[in-house]
């Protein structure tokens, strides 16, 4: 009779690719759709805005939503408020997007300077915690104050202000990852430290960095809102979601439609970029993948 060897049993499950884990969560799909939304009407604002969002028109100023001409209404100065929150979406975008790469950019770099060189770490460290001393909002107002009101002024005055939270994140990954056994081989294996601090340092402090650039675009459309809406933002004649609510604010008893629907496009950006970090971090964290 023969005998017939047993054969160990093979596992065929595989592990859920990242994209997968990802998408399994519903506020990920949900911010994902309203993040698409949002960046599809800002690409396309010159073919979907059914006006020039600056053409005056007097005679049909302060019209409620409704009609056909205007779907959201018009302004003060007769403005289609669905051109203008169109091109609103543009413009808080752009700034967002510039916001990130400058904070998370910059961020980054001192974060992996400061985590790996002790030399250092105390001088830019110290500098870090000053500038998050003061009130993020109020540092972006004073620095709008001296550099004048512009789109650029925004983006280097929310950066700035952003800039230290990603530094600090980014330092304190780097010191525990400085002290792994692979970090240690590689110095005596005669690497140098440039060579492992972006080579095999960043790769695995990459995490954080994303995970903070989804809630630092948020931070940049609300901060870019409450500049403009303060006046020290971007430049009244460019349309954006923060100069449309401060000019609602003398109207918003006759014409409530001027604040309701920027605030709507403001509310749904922000919405949905926290909906899809908090998801994002919850699949790039080990200890919550399997919730």
């Amino acid at each position: 009779m023969s005998i017939a060897a047993e054969q160990p049993a093979v596992s065929t499950s595989r592990e859920p690719s990242f994209l997968v884990l990802l998408f399994s969560r519903g506020s990920v799909i949900a911010g994902s759709f309203l993040i698409a939304l949002m960046v599809l009407t800002a690409v396309l604002a010159h073919w979907i805005a059914p006006f020039d969002p600056n053409a005056l028109n007097i005679a049909n100023r302060l019209q409620p939503p409704g009609s056909a001409a205007h779907l959201l209404g018009t302004d003060e100065f007769g403005r289609d408020v669905l051109s203008r929150v169109i091109h609103g979406a543009r413009t808080s975008l752009a700034i967002g997007i510039a916001i990130v790469a400058f904070a998370v950019g910059i961020g980054t770099l001192i974060g992996l300077v400061t985590g790996f060189y002790n030399r250092v770490d105390m001088v830019l460290s110290r500098i870090m915690d000053g500038l998050m001393s003061f009130p993020g909002l109020v540092l972006a107002i004073a620095m709008t104050g001296v550099m004048g009101a512009s789109s650029t002024t925004v983006v280097l005055a929310l950066g700035i202000v952003y800039m230290p939270r990603v530094a600090r994140i980014i330092r304190s990954a780097v010191l525990v990852v400085r002290e792994l056994s692979y970090v240690e081989a590689c110095f005596a294996l005669g690497a140098t430290r440039f060579y492992v601090l972006f080579r095999h340092v960043l790769p695995n402090v990459m995490s954080p960095i994303i995970i903070q650039a989804t809630f630092i675009f948020s931070y940049a459309v609300l901060g870019e809102a409450a500049l403009s809406f303060l006046g020290v933002g971007v430049p009244p004649t460019q349309p954006s979601w923060g100069n449309m609510l401060a000019e609602a604010r003398t109207f918003i008893v006759l014409a409530w439609w001027m604040a309701l629907f920027p605030g709507l496009a403001i509310m749904i950006t922000v919405l949905g970029l926290n909906l899809f970090g908090d998801g994002l971090r919850d699949a790039l964290d080990p200890k919550l993948k399997g919730r």
